[in-house]
């Protein structure tokens, strides 16, 4: 891939966050950091994100850069994880993730059906938990708490931690898997995870609600995507494993793009944080601070990294077992 179609996708991915009007202060910040990053690297131009936000560009130009089937698929793929991360497409992304499609060659019928499919994921109850999930959380929850070295639980945090890593590991699978509609499906994923925390301590929570718990510990729903696909984009898709494509192990960890780590690794130590700052905020009733919540993130995080190299195993036997064609029905309690 030469520096001008990782540009030209880079390009489309932040297009696909500017389709819906301006993201929030919060959200336009960090795609602007992803992006400063990737040119810091020497991955990215610099120029590209100032190209799209000044309305230098549009998505027929960039498709116009992409020279290969598999490239002009990476870039629709990516472009529908980001116009879905806060849920279902707007009828203006649905517009221009359209539009996108025409440029870059993929059938109408082909490209209609891919935005309902992740329409669908974006929508999900928020009740309904994979059985990948549910299944053995006490047992995963004894595991947890020992694996971090942390003190005796209650059966409730047991329970609440075998959750949480069960969702880790699956997210961390996913993360491992080439196909776009993997991908949509790890925020929807976290999404239910916080959704079922807040539920186990007497809170009903609705998306917005989620959505502002994520972006106060610092992950933003369109900026997590993009920096997902960026990990991807630069690593490139070479390495395989049970017969899978996966991730050069060339992206960054959350905490920092100048360290070195697998795109699993990160879903799954961003995952497992999330629940956790979960659990202690909605325990204590939601009387945590946003600097405490950022802190907490943060804190958790590392933890989760130590942890990783544990749980690949696991990661990997569930990336093997996952059918691509049956992501949608997993992901709804299938």
């Amino acid at each position: 891939m030469t520096i001008h179609e990782r540009d030209a996708l880079a390009a489309i991915c932040l297009l696909a966050a500017f389709a819906d009007g301006e993201p929030d202060e919060q959200e336009r910040a960090r795609l602007k950091t992803i992006a400063d990053q990737l040119g810091t690297d020497g991955q990215i131009s610099p120029a590209v994100y100032q190209r799209v936000i000044f309305k230098q560009t549009d998505a027929a130009k960039e498709a116009a850069v992409l020279t290969t089937p598999e490239f002009k698929r990476q870039a629709f793929d990516m472009a529908l994880g980001v116009c879905d991360a806060d849920g279902s497409s707007s009828p203006a992304e649905r517009q221009f993730l359209t539009a996108l499609a025409s440029s870059l060659g993929i059938p109408a019928d082909e490209a209609k059906r891919m935005i309902e499919q992740v329409d669908l994921l974006a929508s999900d109850p928020l009740e309904a938990a994979p059985a990948a999930v549910v299944a053995g959380t006490a047992a995963a929850g004894a595991a947890a708490v020992a694996a971090a070295g942390a003190a005796p639980a209650s059966a409730l945090d047991k329970e609440l931690d075998g959750s949480i890593l069960n969702y880790s590991i699956l997210n961390g699978a996913l993360e491992l898997l080439p196909q776009g509609l993997a991908s949509a499906a790890i925020i929807p994923l976290q999404m239910k995870m916080v959704y079922a925390i807040g539920k186990k301590h007497g809170y009903t929570l609705d998306r917005g609600h989620i959505k502002d718990f994520f972006a106060t510990a610092g992950v933003g729903v369109a900026s997590q995507v993009v920096e997902g696909f960026a990990r991807k984009l630069v690593g490139g898709l070479i390495e395989n494993v049970g017969g899978k494509l996966i991730g050069k192990s060339m992206a960054r960890s959350i905490s920092g793009w100048g360290q070195t780590a697998t795109g699993a690794a990160f879903t799954f130590a961003s995952t497992y944080a999330l629940g956790q700052v979960a659990k202690q905020y909605y325990a204590g009733g939601r009387k945590m601070s946003a600097i405490d919540i950022k802190s907490l993130f943060t804190k958790q995080t590392a933890s989760a990294q130590q942890m990783y190299e544990q749980y690949r195993p696991r990661i990997e036997e569930q990336a093997r077992k996952v059918n691509p064609t049956q992501i949608l029905s997993m992901i709804r309690g299938g």
